[in-house]
């Protein structure tokens, strides 16, 4: 069963920055990190999962212009 935003679900990219700093902080605290999950491994998002990311991105305000804060894929446009 899915987890709808409603419901309390942070997001693909929320899940994915949260990961990279709990990563950072083990590093700076001597610990062994845990991992990403590498591509196309069991649990790992899909294609399928960025491009559902990629419809629902909120849009952010810069200097008063709306823009997109998609990125594409692997962060570039």
């Amino acid at each position: 069963m899915a987890i709808s935003r409603a419901q309390g679900s942070k997001g693909l990219y929320a899940n994915i920055h949260a990961k990279r700093k709990r990563i950072k902080r083990q590093k700076a605290a001597g610990q062994t990190p845990e991992r990403m999950r590498s591509v196309g491994s069991k649990g790992a998002p899909t294609g399928g999962a960025f491009k559902q990311a990629k419809k629902t991105a909120r849009k952010v305000a810069v200097g008063g212009i709306i823009k997109s804060n998609n990125m594409g894929l692997f962060g570039r446009k």
